[in-house]
């Protein structure tokens, strides 16, 4: 059995908890937040502590917490040499503190408490400073993930930047599309079967194979009547930046 302590009560350490709960070989001893409320629907299920001097021996604790707040919530740590790891994807190993052993457990997902995920399918990609502890990292990530990866800094950090492009920067063109349809009245849900489709396509074909549309084809009608229909001048810088992205890469 895995014993972890989990620091952090956003929308990974939530995640994280559930997985290990459903794990036969993962025992979470505690759960940490600097706001006790925040940890307070868990207390009947697990002991919870806003006082990192009351924090139980474990095999492993893990930082899940906003970046900016992992070096120095590490330096608070009352403990020595004990194995102590974070699950950002753009954090180094080398920001916890020294005192302690380290390593990264990054869940490469999109996480918000209200969305059902399945851990079984989520990526991990994990880094140690010290050989020794890969191997406790890896059986950790394997007790709730099928998908593991050791990885190197650079890596996880081209994984991190990728994934904001393929995630946050997509989201937010649904969010454009959304306001088009809104404004003459059309329904967004007539585009979710295209949304699965391109996402499906790019799970058997590399993206560059997978694109499609007027910018590939050079379509200069149909680019520019698009442009006529925007009103929005953010919307039409959008489109024309992409619209160059795509003609670039394809040769147009």
């Amino acid at each position: 059995m895995i014993s972890v302590v989990i620091l952090g009560a956003g929308n990974v350490a939530h995640h994280l908890y559930k997985a290990f709960v459903s794990s036969e070989t993962v025992s979470v001893k505690q759960r940490y937040n600097r706001h006790i409320k925040s940890l307070e629907a868990y207390k009947a299920d697990v002991a919870i502590t806003d006082d990192l001097s009351q924090l139980v021996e474990a095999d492993i604790y893990i930082i899940a917490v906003n970046d900016d707040a992992i070096a120095e919530l590490s330096e608070q740590l009352p403990f020595e040499n004990r194995f102590v790891v974070h699950t950002s994807g753009s954090v180094s190993a080398y920001d916890l503190d020294k005192k302690n052993r380290r390593g990264v457990f990054y869940p490469l997902q999109t996480f918000s408490k209200s969305a059902n995920i399945d851990f079984s399918q989520v990526p991990i990609c994990l880094e140690t400073l010290m050989k020794k502890d890969y191997m406790a990292l890896k059986n950790l990530a394997t007790a709730i993930s099928s998908i593991t990866k050791r990885v190197n800094s650079d890596q996880r950090a081209a994984l991190h930047l990728a994934a904001v492009f393929v995630n946050n920067f997509t989201n937010q063109l649904y969010r454009v599309a959304h306001e088009i349809t809104e404004s003459q009245g059309a329904e967004f849900d007539l585009l979710k079967p295209l949304i699965l489709e391109t996402a499906n396509k790019v799970q058997d074909h590399s993206p560059y194979k997978a694109q499609t549309g007027p910018a590939k084809r050079n379509d200069k009608k149909t680019i520019k009547r698009h442009l006529k229909l925007l009103d929005n001048e953010h919307h039409k810088d959008l489109y024309k930046l992409l619209t160059a992205s795509i003609k670039n890469t394809h040769g147009r």
